[in-house]
């Protein structure tokens, strides 16, 4: 029982480390920034981490914001904070994405196969992301709302086409 304590403490310990490393990395970001000239031109900036649990039971790690250690520091454009939700009871799927300081008509959403772009521009406030999606929705049943900074896009889910097979006799 002691092992088996000992080996869970170490892959927590592994993920945690993991998980703290960009952080890490991001102090030196900071620390260029409040040296920098130019910060006052620039901003906000925001990163980090959403951990849900997934349909499957197992955790979902999704990294968010518009600085990334390994990318520059001055991105002009967001990455809003996104969540998709499937309501199986619904067959419905809702993504949930945070784009605050924008217009209902600054929005523009695509749907291209299994994957929605969100882009919106207002001002000095310019938002974008990708989010891929394992479902398969009816791309005629998409509505969208806007109020207070929130997004809400929904599609109906489709039934997934599955091979038909054919019965092989043995002779």
């Amino acid at each position: 029982m002691e092992n088996y304590d000992m080996m869970e403490s170490d892959e927590f310990d592994n993920l945690f480390h993991r998980m703290m490393r960009p952080f890490r990395e991001l102090d030196d970001v900071w620390n260029e920034l409040r040296n920098s000239s130019n910060l006052q031109t620039f901003g906000p900036y925001y990163y980090g981490y959403s951990v849900t649990v997934g349909p499957d039971g197992k955790p979902v790690v999704k990294e968010y914001g518009n600085v990334k250690p390994s990318l520059p520091t001055t991105a002009e454009t967001r990455e809003p904070l996104a969540d998709v939700i499937v309501d199986d009871k619904e067959r419905a799927l809702k993504i949930v994405a945070e784009m605050p300081g924008v217009e209902k008509k600054d929005i523009k959403i695509e749907v291209i196969g299994r994957t929605i772009l969100i882009d919106a521009e207002h001002e000095e406030r310019k938002y974008h992301t990708k989010i891929p999606i394992k479902h398969k929705v009816d791309e005629n049943s998409v509505k969208a709302t806007y109020a207070n900074g929130i997004l809400e896009v929904k599609f109906q889910l489709k039934e997934e086409e599955r091979p038909k097979g054919k019965t092989v006799e043995v002779e």
